[in-house]
C-alpha cells in the first residue's frame, strides 16, 4: 500500500509518500518561518492561507520525486489534530477530497502520535515498550508506550510547553523568531556559573512540568543585568540548563516508575544538542538507550503522518466520508493498532 501523508497542524506544510514494506519514498516540506517572523510568532489566519498555497505544489513535487502518480496512492493520512483548527482543516479537506477522488480510504492521524512514532522510521528503531518524551512547540508530555495506540500519559506541562518557554524567553532577550534555536546558539557562549535558574516542580513528586515561572525568572534576571551581550549569553545558558535539567530529572523518574530502559525523544525541542547529550548520559547510566528521529523529522513533517497513517490503514482503520479536525485531542483517546506493520 502506498500512503500519502499530509501535515498542516501549525506553520509547516508537509507532504510525504510511504510504501508499506518498502519505506519512505519521498517527502516535501515548506516552513512558514519567514512569513511569521515579521510578527514574532505564528499568525493562525496567515498559516491557514499559506497551507492552501503550498499543498498542491508540494504534492506534485513529492509524486515526481517518488516516481508515482496520484492514482497509485492506496490510502491518505492527514493530521486531524491537535493544532490550529484553520490549518488542520486545510489538510483534512485536501486529504478527504483526494481520497474521494481516487476511491481510497483515508485516516485521521493524531499529530503527537506522528511525533511519537517518528523514531520508528529510522534504521534502528526502538522496540516496544518505551517511555516517550514529546517536546514539540506546544506540547511537553511523558507517555508510557506499550504499542501503537496503547498510550498512558504519565505527565504533562501545566502551563507553557518547553518549546514555548524557549521562544518566549528568546523574544525577551531580543532574539529573532523562531527563538528556540537562536537561544540555544547563544547559550553555547554562556558562562554556566554566572546564573542559576530554578528547576521547576522537581522538588516534589510527580511527572508534570511547569515552565512559565522560568520565563519570568529570565525576565527579572535580564532586567537586573547590565544588558551586555555576555549577559544575554549567560542568561540563555542558565535558562537552557534549567530546562534540560528539568526534562532529564522527569525522564529519569518516568523510567524508574515504569521500570523501562528505552527512552524516545520526539518533537522540535528534541533537536537541542544539550538535551540530547544529557539524556544520552541518563540512558546509558541506567543501562538503556535513547532514540530520536533524524533532525529533519523532529519538526512537523509529512513523513511521520504517512507512517502513522500506514499503520492504522493496514489495520483496517478508516474515516467516514466527512471532514473533521480537532484543535484539542487527548492522546489517550486513540485506539490500539494490533498486528499491523509498515
Amino acid at each position: 500500500m502506498l500512503v500519502l501523508g499530509i501535515e498542516t497542524s501549525c506553520d509547516e506544510t508537509g507532504v510525504a509518500l510511504y510504501r508499506r514494506g518498502e519505506g519512505l519514498l519521498a517527502h516535501s516540506l515548506y516552513s512558514q518561518i519567514p512569513l511569521h517572523a515579521e510578527y514574532g510568532g505564528v499568525v493562525p489566519e496567515l498559516a491557514s492561507r499559506d497551507h492552501l498555497r503550498r499543498l498542491l505544489p508540494l504534492l506534485r513535487q513529492a509524486l515526481e520525486a517518488a516516481g508515482v502518480a496520484g492514482t497509485d496512492v492506496g490510502g491518505v493520512a492527514y493530521t486531524a489534530g491537535p493544532g490550529l483548527i484553520g490549518a488542520l482543516l486545510v489538510g483534512a479537506s485536501l486529504g478527504r477530497a483526494l481520497a474521494w477522488t481516487w476511491g481510497v480510504p483515508a485516516v485521521a492521524v493524531h499529530h503527537m502520535e506522528g511525533h511519537l512514532l517518528a523514531p520508528l522510521l529510522e534504521a534502528s528503531p526502538p522496540d516496544f515498550p518505551f517511555v516517550a518524551l514529546l517536546v514539540s512547540g506546544g506540547h511537553t508530555q511523558l507517555v508510557q508506550v506499550e504499542g501503537v495506540g496503547r498510550y498512558r500519559l504519565l505527565g504533562e506541562t501545566l502551563d507553557d510547553a518547553a518549546g514555548e518557554a524557549f521562544d518566549k524567553t528568546a523574544k525577551l532577550l531580543g532574539l529573532p523568531y523562531p527563538g528556540g534555536p537562536a537561544l540555544a546558539r547563544l547559550a553555547e557562549r554562556g558562562d554556566p556559573q554566572r546564573y542559576r535558574f530554578p528547576r521547576p516542580m522537581t522538588d516534589r513528586p510527580g511527572l508534570d512540568f511547569s515552565f512559565s515561572g522560568l520565563k519570568t525568572f529570565a525576565l527579572n534576571t535580564w532586567q537586573a543585568s547590565d544588558h551586555s551581550e555576555q549577559a544575554r549569553c549567560d542568561i540563555a545558558r542558565a535558562f537552557q540548563d534549567a530546562v534540560v535539567d528539568t526534562l532529564a530529572i522527569k525522564c529519569r523518574r518516568a523510567l524508574e516508575q515504569t521500570g523501562l530502559k528505552r527512552l524516545v525523544v520526539a518533537g522540535g525541542v528534541g533537536a537541542n544538542r544539550a538535551l540530547r547529550e544529557r539524556l544520552r548520559e541518563l540512558a546509558e547510566a541506567r543501562g538503556g538507550a535513547v532514540y530520536y528521529p533524524r533532525p529533519e523529522f523532529c519538526t512537523d513533517n509529512g513523513a511521520m503522518i504517512a507512517f502513522a497513517g500506514c499503520l492504522r490503514l493496514a489495520a483496517g482503520q478508516q474515516e467516514a466520508a466527512q471532514i473533521e479536525a480537532r484543535a484539542r485531542w487527548p492522546l489517550e483517546e486513540l485506539g490500539p493498532v494490533e498486528g499491523a506493520a509498515c
